[in-house]
């Protein structure tokens, strides 16, 4: 299955077309700083009140499915950057859900602590913006008492991956539920090839493989007058303090699988990388490819590719090799001594399925917190991107122990995000063997 973007302006509302479309919010303080907590909503109520932080396609596409959940739901509040992403994202989401959707002026909320005002208004939170933005947005929604669905990654560094895992942890003894848009955990055919594989299928797992190689995204050229920030903000898929690089924002989630399959992270990396063909300067700073050699606890290895040139073999994959077998992860087929092929009649979409799970918890008040599982995820595209930036090995704890920190200080229309531009409008790239990670 692959969750491929679409280099278009519009369209249906899915996973596969946000990134051309998604805008930013931010701002936001440390865990714990509000003195006032507004509960969430709890089991044996009606009407769910739904807040959209992020109004871009994915962001769309989220409060779509949520609002395709049984049961009484209503869209209330929608924050975002821009006023227009806003706009174009109410429209759609009117004419999918009209019924299900009522957002006065009062509330729609623009500017970079918008987020905070509209997650006041909910009971659940739906985080779509840029992932750099996720662990700020987690940290207010967790301090007032929401259930929250963010999209992955949840950060971009080690920094933003400990804010989530403290956040997850709090949401945990508030009994907040919280989805991780890791859609394959809620896909059939995924769940139960997986379930075999654990219970021995192909015998002890000692290789793997993993890849996202495609041919890659949009670019918006710079305007005239155009700030920094708003530039980075509009192309925020090339710098890595919005987006992490691809290896973090699409390849985790075969990185995902493969720790789902080992029901653990790897404990070391090493790896290679470049930018090949991508090399001009509206391509920011990340690579156009990563290969990641990715070390677990029991010695097993998974090799992993992610590449964005067009023109290409193109694989969005996963594949696990035992001592008795083999298995074809995405494609639902095991090779082995009781071979297997998942078959549905009716296959469900998971991205639909993954909201449906995450509101029957909230109605039923069933346990649901995927947040630091996809934190532990996300941390495995970084340690990677750790790697092929450096050319070094990195090793697990010190990937997680970093305090290399990509957000801008201060968060403004004017402000200046760490990676700036040369006189000749081009950015400082990492060099493998010279540029530090951990």
């Amino acid at each position: 299955m692959s969750d491929r973007i679409e280099n278009q302006e519009s369209g249906p509302l899915s996973r596969r077309n946000f990134i051309q479309n998604t805008s930013i919010l931010t701002g936001g303080a440390l865990l714990g700083a509000l003195s006032i907590e507004r509960g969430a909503h709890g089991a044996g109520s009606d009407e769910l009140k739904i807040a959209l932080i992020g109004c871009g396609g994915r962001g769309s596409g989220a409060a779509g499915q949520a609002l395709s959940t049984k049961g009484p739901i209503k869209l209330i509040a929608m924050a975002d950057a821009y006023k227009d992403r806003l706009e174009g994202s109410l429209a759609n989401l009117k004419n999918q859900a009209k019924d299900r959707v009522d957002v006065p002026e009062e509330n729609k909320f623009i500017g970079f602590d918008a987020y905070k005002k509209a997650i006041a208004l909910a009971d659940v939170v739906i985080l779509a913006t840029p992932p750099g933005f996720r662990p700020i947005h987690f940290e207010e929604a967790v301090r007032q008492g929401k259930h929250i669905f963010m999209e992955k990654p949840v950060a971009v560094d080690a920094v933003g991956v400990r804010r989530v895992i403290a956040a997850a942890a709090e949401a945990k003894k508030k009994d907040l539920k919280i989805g991780v848009g890791l859609q394959r955990h809620h896909q059939a055919g995924y769940i139960e090839t997986i379930k075999r594989l654990q219970d021995g299928a192909i015998g002890d797992i000692v290789s793997m493989r993993a890849y996202w190689n495609d041919g890659g995204v949009w670019v918006k050229p710079r305007q005239p007058g155009q700030t920094e920030m708003d530039y980075q903000m509009r192309n925020w898929y090339y710098f890595n303090w919005l987006c992490g690089d691809h290896i973090n924002e699409q390849h985790i989630h075969n990185l995902d699988v493969i720790n789902w399959v080992k029901n653990g992270y790897p404990v070391k990396a090493h790896g290679m990388g470049g930018r090949q063909v991508r090399t001009g300067i509206e391509y920011g700073e990340i690579f156009d490819h990563h290969a990641v050699e990715f070390e677990y606890a029991d010695g097993s290895r998974l090799y992993s590719q992610c590449r964005h040139i067009r023109g290409c073999w193109s694989s969005v994959s996963e594949h696990v090799v035992g001592t008795k077998g083999s298995a074809d992860v995405g494609g639902n087929r095991i090779t082995g001594p009781t071979p297997f092929r998942f078959k549905a009649d009716q296959p469900k979409d998971p991205y639909q399925q993954e909201h449906d799970d995450l509101f029957e918890a909230i109605r039923n008040n069933l346990p649901y917190n995927e947040a630091e599982r996809g934190a532990k995820s996300t941390m495995t595209s970084i340690m990677g991107r750790m790697a092929t930036y450096s050319g070094q090995v990195i090793e697990w704890d010190a990937a997680m122990a970093s305090k290399i920190d990509l957000a801008p200080k201060s968060y403004a229309w004017d402000a200046l995000p760490q990676s700036l531009p040369d006189d000749k409008g081009a950015y400082k790239i990492a060099i493998p063997g010279s540029t530090v990670t951990v």
